[in-house]
């Protein structure tokens, strides 16, 4: 055990009156890990280790959303000790959507689990309220697609943008940001993802929700159907988009009573969750060591050609792209 781990399992001691095996179960793209405890009955828990000194805030607002998403299937908090970043949380499982997919590639069964998780989004957005959750806003918008060209291409192309190419890069986003800002607005769990998704066997438990923000209705359903991990055709993926539209407007949520103009909003917030995640894998590696999402950069650059090229707005992303990385489709993992 390192000293994060023993000072965890001696934490714990306090928390339990009976034995318990401590073991990894996973941990974050940040600083955040969980370990799992199982007694001796076969029961048990998680245990979230967030370092005080880097993790105290996102922890806080952790607990913040817990609450407001609790109509949801999210964790109960069993025990916390804010002081030393410790949380413990009741166990769903550890079967991941995204390992369910994988291990069964079925398409039938993917549209039915990710139907579920489509009625789940819209409980999530049912419940929103404005001035709750910070305001997903320009600033923030524009904060996270700079990502890209501070880290993506500097760092990861080893390129710089030229007065052409930078010209190309601000006429593009001048074009993109206005129109995720125009839509209509609602909590955004922002990494609703195959991988914060759990099968459980009464509803779909939802993970990592600490950065929930207030903003556009479509971020999360971008999130969910066009993954860093895997990736499904796009007949298949705009079956879901009309299929979450359908029950969305049928909820009452603010969504276009066009389809095509709710289907070009889906596809501009795309390209702006695109462009920062990209930015995101090549600032892990870069800055951080982390080659566990350098691999699926491609898959988002592939994203943004297809979405760009069909959208005369988008028209100088597309360029500053095809002076990038090309116009050839970039080979990743799984695909459906």
């Amino acid at each position: 055990m390192d000293t994060r781990q023993t000072q965890l399992n001696d934490w714990l001691k306090t928390q339990f009156d009976r034995p318990f095996e401590l073991t990894f179960a996973a941990a974050d793209a940040d600083y955040r890990r969980y370990f799992r405890a199982t007694f001796a009955d076969g029961d048990s828990v998680i245990c979230m280790d967030a370092p005080p000194e880097k993790m105290r805030e996102s922890v806080q607002n952790y607990l913040k959303v817990r609450d407001l998403f609790a109509h949801l299937n999210v964790p109960t908090v069993l025990a916390k000790d804010l002081e030393q970043g410790f949380v413990v949380l009741n166990d769903l499982g550890d079967t991941q959507y995204l390992r369910a997919m994988t291990d069964y590639p079925d398409e039938a069964g993917h549209k039915a689990l990710l139907l579920e998780a489509i009625d789940e989004l819209i409980q999530l957005q049912l419940a929103s309220q404005p001035n709750v959750l910070p305001e997903y806003d320009r600033a923030k918008l524009l904060e996270e697609v700079n990502l890209f060209p501070n880290w993506f291409v500097a760092k990861e192309l080893g390129k710089e943008l030229n007065f052409k190419k930078k010209k190309l890069w601000d006429e593009g986003i001048a074009n993109l940001l206005p129109v995720i800002e125009a839509q209509p607005k609602v909590y955004v769990h922002r990494d609703f993802i195959v991988r914060n998704l759990m099968l459980t066997r009464e509803r779909v438990g939802i993970l990592d929700f600490q950065d929930a923000l207030y903003g556009a209705i479509t971020y999360d359903l971008v999130s969910l159907l066009r993954d860093a991990f895997i990736e499904w055709e796009e007949e298949f993926v705009l079956d879901l988009v009309i299929r979450y539209w359908e029950k969305a407007r049928a909820a009452g949520l603010p969504v276009h009573a066009n389809f095509d103009e709710f289907y070009r909003d889906f596809e501009f917030m795309g390209v702006q969750r695109h462009l920062k995640v990209a930015g995101i894998f090549a600032r892990l590696w870069h800055r951080d060591g982390k080659d566990k999402y350098r691999p699926e950069i491609p898959r988002f650059l592939n994203y943004l050609r297809r979405t760009t090229r069909r959208y005369h707005e988008l028209a100088p992303i597309y360029a500053l792209l095809l002076e990038l990385v090309g116009d050839e489709e970039l080979q990743t993992g799984y695909t459906f």
